[in-house]
């Protein structure tokens, strides 16, 4: 029995002596080829046939923990380096890249040529180009290239059934960098060039996705931004804490929702200004109208009142929707309309969420522990301080900006005509809700309700 407990005990201490030894080494060689700030990857995808091809180019600094052959004053021994450039790939790009094919794990990708290009070359301008420059002769022996300063050109291919699929995968290079940024290019068969440009690990990219595919993506989407976005949060919260009967809720809430999707669907359609003062304004104003609908809640709220300022706020909110929407809409495919409906589906399970779980937990609260009026009070106090200096911090980088008159032209002239049919939309869309609210919701429920209760 001592000589079976022995054995685990020294194997235990030999594990741990050849894991200080890994860490000193790994260590060593991360002092010799640190890790680099920026990186920027170019990828093409295209499927031809019965092989899907991957092009991409990297910068040689980035594959970290390789010696390569190096001759002279620390120049590449470029006759020597083809089977070092073979390990590099593997271990920093073949062995994290993961497609699949109609929801089917592709196997390995084979590396199909490989060569060392110069930072000034751009070949990688279009498909046919890179693909002649990493299939063509490599750079001469006598060129005098430092490692830190070469470009690593590699297509891989892999065994497809068919060029028609519909093909995902899942990269994980940000691990080239600090900040890991690709660019990438999917040439379907017969058609348009899909561009995708993204930071870091992106999880799965459906290249070319059907419109339940882009759906699903953006209703969890959706759902993970209203619920990240306290800001919003708060503004929802708002609105409930004064107004927890379902009819008049129902009118309230309805009118933010229609007013931000018009707005967020504007904005997709090129309608929304592209100038650097529009994000601070708006997020300065999301964060006034939490303030506003606060101090209205202080001094006691009206329901025939009450959905015109949930309404005007939700164009401004829809806007603050679009941001975070922008980097993402280039994963939709051709389902543009179809994603950004998902995106509200998506926003409106959140506050739905918030909703049921605001109502019960406010009419607990109000009836155990504080009085209706004073709770409504000090929550939207709280609230309202919350908001105020946001307000303030977003607001003082306004003055950051220039700001000055556009010029009169014929781009001006579409853009006043674009913006009036918004606001002619906007007017109907009003019409029609306050034709609603008074059906659905008339004033003698109650004309003010945080004193009704």
């Amino acid at each position: 029995m001592p000589a079976r407990s022995t054995l685990p005990r020294t194997l235990i201490v030999a594990l741990r002596h050849v894991l200080l030894l890994v860490i000193a080494l790994g260590a060593t060689a991360i002092a010799a080829h640190e890790i680099p700030s920026r990186v920027t990857v170019f990828a093409y995808v295209k499927p031809e046939g019965q092989r899907l091809q991957l092009l991409l180019r990297v910068p040689l600094a980035a594959m970290r923990d390789m010696e390569f052959p190096e001759r002279g004053a620390g120049y590449l021994d470029i006759p020597r380096l083809e089977p070092f450039l073979r390990d590099a790939v593997q271990l920093w790009i073949s062995d994290q890249l993961h497609f699949t094919e109609d929801g089917r794990e592709l196997g390995a990708e084979e590396v199909a040529a490989i060569r060392v290009s110069l930072p000034s070359d751009r070949a990688f301008e279009s498909f046919g180009t890179a693909l002649a420059q990493v299939r063509g002769p490599r750079l001469g022996d006598d060129v005098d290239i430092p490692w830190q300063q070469a470009m690593l050109d590699v297509l891989l291919e892999v065994p497809i059934t068919s060029d028609s699929a519909r093909f995902a995968f899942n990269p994980s290079l940000a691990g080239l960098g600090i900040q890991t940024t690709t660019v990438l290019r999917f040439l379907p068969p017969g058609g348009a060039v899909r561009a995708f440009q993204y930071i870091g690990n992106p999880g799965v990219v459906e290249l070319d996705p059907g419109w339940w595919q882009a759906a699903s993506q953006f209703v969890v989407l959706g759902f993970e931004h209203i619920l990240d976005g306290i800001d919003h949060l708060l503004f929802v919260l708002c609105l409930v804490i004064p107004v927890r009967r379902l009819r008049p809720l129902v009118a309230i809430v309805t009118a933010f929702t229609v007013a931000h999707s018009i707005t967020l669907v504007s904005a997709a359609a090129g309608l929304a200004p592209d100038a650097l003062w529009f994000p601070p304004l708006v997020e300065t104003l999301i964060a006034l109208s939490i303030v506003w609908m606060a101090f209205e809640n202080i001094v006691g709220v009206r329901l025939e009142h009450r959905w015109k300022f949930a309404f005007g706020f939700g164009l401004v909110h829809g806007f603050g929707f679009s941001f975070a929407l922008r980097e993402s809409l280039q994963f939709s495919g051709d389902h543009l309309l179809a994603s950004l409906l998902a995106f509200n589906v998506g926003v409106e399970l959140g506050q739905l969420l918030v909703v049921l779980i605001a109502i019960p937990v406010l009419a607990f609260t109000f009836r155990r522990i504080v009085d209706e009026r004073m709770g409504t009070i000090l929550l939207s106090a709280l609230v309202a301080h919350t908001a105020w200096h946001w307000m303030l911090d977003r607001g003082s980088s306004l003055g950051d900006y220039d700001w000055q008159l556009p010029a009169w032209d014929a781009q001006l002239a579409i853009t006043v005509m674009r913006v009036a049919m918004l606001v002619l939309v906007v007017g109907l869309v009003a019409w029609a809700l306050h034709g609603l609210v008074r059906r659905f919701a008339p004033p003698a429920v109650g004309r003010d309700v945080a004193r009704s209760g």
